[in-house]
């Protein structure tokens, strides 16, 4: 199995920018999607950006599109998440996960999770 752990969290002004990283480790020689996701307090954790085990196929959530950044590194087995022009509604817990197969945009389809990292948009 894929063990995950996000990282690169904090707090930003809206419009600035911020960069996630999770790092891989485990099971990492069969193939294996990944994606990020968030949930803020009271909502349901929603889908953000997806990548495919070679990087070539990634899928973003509308809200993000053309903001947002997903990217892999196999050499250094991390997974990125760059953000952009960030918003107050983006605040929440960032998690990456990961599955053995194809790229979904469905949360319950990834089995490994990372325990997240909090992103607070607020002046």
């Amino acid at each position: 199995q894929v063990q995950l752990e996000e990282s690169g969290g904090g707090l930003v002004q809206p419009g600035g920018s911020l960069k996630l990283s999770c790092a891989f480790a485990g099971r990492t020689s069969d193939e294996f999607s990944m994606g990020w996701f968030r949930q803020a307090p009271g909502k349901e954790r929603e889908f953000v950006a997806t990548i495919s085990y070679g990087g070539r196929r990634t899928v973003y959530s509308d809200s993000v599109k053309g903001r947002f950044t997903i990217s892999k590194d196999m050499s250094q087995n991390t997974l990125y998440l760059q953000m952009t022009d960030l918003r107050p509604e983006e605040t929440a817990v960032y998690y990456c996960a990961a599955r053995y197969g194809s790229t979904t945009t469905v949360a319950n389809r990834y089995p490994r999770w990372g325990r997240g990292t909090q992103v607070t948009v607020s002046k």
